[in-house]
């Protein structure tokens, strides 16, 4: 296997002010910058110095810690990253592409992302860009592209996940970032959505443009762009995400992609029964990959909170960890380096004495 290169969508949502349906923050204030800051700490292991340090009431850090931790493991010469603005809401240091895409709407509103059509095909355009651009936006010195490893960011996404999968006629079953998985409230929330654009259940189907732009987020028609752009070019593809992912690939199944497709993820995700993740993932033909690094054996805080199902997955999380032990880091490595992200992250605001006191935005899956 060639180059790897890790590219992560950002966007958010209106979505994520709904009541109960997102964890990703203490209010919608701070939820907003989430997706920026997760760029950020992936990109230059911190956030900016205006950016809220993405860590939840709970203390459970966003999952962009992981997949920074493990670019500090492997070196960042050996996980090179591109960002995509998909919809961000709040300024990002992280050197980003746009496609266009202005935030997403509710998914309640009858068109929540008018712009679908525009996102999708200028990602779709970006793929071989980003296959063969080196981390600084140069060329490689070798002409094999590098495989992308796919990866995103936005608050409220499982909820629009759902709305597309709906709109699809697909299985209806997302993750969550909260332990309990409000998928009873989500689903509510998508049929009062679905029924304010004029759309059944299934009544996009073959149609994935309509499924975003009347159901979904920005984010989701930029991740399917991207499949489908490696699929029209031969690039390889790996999905690093939990049900957000897969309902990108639903997407990019119902535009006419049928090769098959691997979803990296983490245990935490897979074994979740709300979100019926392997069953989806055998409807798509997706091969379904789940990491564990053994976060009940870290004695850390941030090793508790992802062990009890406060943040599974997002920010390329699963995929990172799959790259760590495809390298041979240890699993007790890997929650070190874990332990020490959060740890620098926590010092340097505390440092800063910036901020209103209150704890920052988390990541999470079901965000």
């Amino acid at each position: 296997m060639g180059e790897v290169r890790l590219v992560v969508v950002a966007g958010t949502t209106e979505t994520a002010a709904i009541d109960g349906i997102s964890a990703a923050g203490a209010d919608p204030e701070l939820r907003v910058h989430t997706p920026s800051a997760d760029l950020e700490i992936v990109e230059a292991g911190r956030p900016a110095p205006d950016s809220p340090v993405p860590v939840s009431p709970n203390g459970c850090p966003t999952p962009a810690v992981v997949t920074r931790a493990v670019r500090e493991l492997l070196g960042p010469e050996s996980l090179p990253v591109e960002f995509l603005d998909a919809g961000l809401g709040a300024p990002t240091a992280a050197t980003a592409r746009d496609v266009g895409a202005a935030p997403g709407g509710d998914v309640r509103d009858p068109e929540p992302v008018p712009e679908a059509a525009t996102v999708f095909e200028r990602a779709r355009e970006l793929a071989p860009e980003l296959a063969a651009s080196g981390e600084e936006g140069g060329s490689d010195s070798g002409d094999e592209p590098a495989e992308l490893l796919v990866a995103e960011t936005i608050p409220g996404g499982t909820t629009t996940a759902l709305g597309a999968l709906t709109a699809l006629g697909e299985r209806a079953a997302v993750s969550s970032s909260l332990p309990a998985n409000p998928i009873e409230r989500k689903r509510r929330v998508v049929a009062e959505g679905l029924d304010a654009s004029g759309v059944d259940p299934g009544g996009a189907a073959g149609e994935p443009i309509e499924a975003v732009r009347l159901a979904g987020d920005p984010v989701l028609a930029a991740v399917a762009g991207l499949i489908v752009g490696c699929a029209e070019t031969g690039i390889g593809v790996t999905l690093a995400g939990g049900t957000q992912l897969a309902a990108a690939a639903a997407l990019a199944r119902h535009a006419g992609v049928d090769r098959p497709l691997p979803l990296a993820t983490t245990s935490l995700v897979a074994d979740d029964p709300t979100a019926d993740l392997p069953a989806l993932a055998e409807d798509l033909d997706l091969r379904l990959a789940a990491a564990d690094p053994g976060f009940a054996e870290g004695d850390h805080p941030a090793m508790a909170a992802y062990a009890r199902g406060e943040a599974k997955e997002g920010v390329g999380m699963g995929g990172a960890l799959a790259l760590a032990d495809r390298a041979g880091v240890a699993d007790a490595a890997v929650r070190d380096r874990i332990a020490a992200v959060t740890d620098r992250l926590l010092a340097d605001r505390a440092g800063t004495g910036k901020g209103d006191g209150r704890p920052a935005a988390n990541g999470g899956d079901a965000r």
